[in-house]
């Protein structure tokens, strides 16, 4: 994965509307962070596989990033992205990551299933 280039990430955020498509998003503090510190509050969400279709999107900030996608009947929204990765053409994987390197959270869109 690259940090984050956001007119690349917009490009594709661009290719990928009007489109049904699957999405991952996830997003922790760290589902054991309690073991180790009991000060912290875990915290966690998961969706996968859920089909949306977009009428507009866009990458906003100065990093981390945020991810909006206009629905029909709704929104997704991703706070917190600092990767995506750069080799894929079809889909959109794009990540945030802590100053340890760890999964903060998640934002992906395919074609194709998960």
């Amino acid at each position: 994965m690259q940090l984050i280039q956001p007119s690349k990430v917009q490009q594709l955020i661009e290719k990928l509307k009007d489109q049904d498509l699957y999405v991952h998003i996830e997003q922790t503090t760290g589902a054991y962070a309690a073991h180790f510190d009991s000060s912290k509050h875990p915290a966690a969400s998961f969706l996968t596989n859920a089909r949306i279709r977009y009428s507009h999107g866009a990458i906003s900030g100065n990093g981390p990033f945020r991810v909006g996608l206009k629905m029909a009947h709704g929104w997704v929204y991703s706070e917190g992205l600092t990767h995506y990765e750069d080799t894929e053409t079809e889909r959109l994987i794009m990540a945030g990551h802590d100053s340890q390197g760890k999964l903060i959270v998640a934002l992906q869109l395919s074609p194709e299933p998960f």
